[in-house]
């Protein structure tokens, strides 16, 4: 069965759910979005954008009951190449080795304007320890 993590993020206005647990699996899509106004932050540069979409990613796995040490593959989807260094800066501060599998995906654009980030994230949570 797949429970919705409810994290206190407002509700999506498309037919979305951003973070979901099935069993002991963790799938979730983090952007930069606000986790109280639910408002996707479009300003600011790549490490910014990285950092909120990042903590918001925190918040999904502490709601599932995890960290981010159970996290085993992002696929991160940039605007811009350009932007894999900042991003890169950021992401070192979240994880440590060994870092997730991780695909980085350029792309034309994003579906909000002014977004430079979204992560497809799948984690498993060790319900041994």
């Amino acid at each position: 069965m797949v429970e919705v993590i409810d994290w206190g993020l407002p509700a999506n206005t498309g037919p979305v759910t951003n973070a979901v647990r099935a069993g002991d699996q963790v799938y979730t899509v983090q952007i930069p979005r606000d986790p109280e106004t639910g408002r996707v932050q479009t300003s600011g540069d790549i490490r910014e954008q990285t950092r909120r979409a990042l903590a918001n990613l925190v918040l999904v796995m502490r709601q599932a009951g995890g960290t981010l040490k159970d996290v085993a593959q992002i696929t991160v989807f940039l605007v811009e190449a350009s932007d894999a260094e900042g991003m890169n800066e950021v992401y070192r501060t979240f994880f440590e080795p060994p870092y997730p599998n991780r695909a980085t995906v350029i792309v034309k654009e994003l579906l909000v304007p002014g977004m430079r980030i979204e992560m497809v994230v799948h984690a498993h949570l060790d319900r041994a320890t």
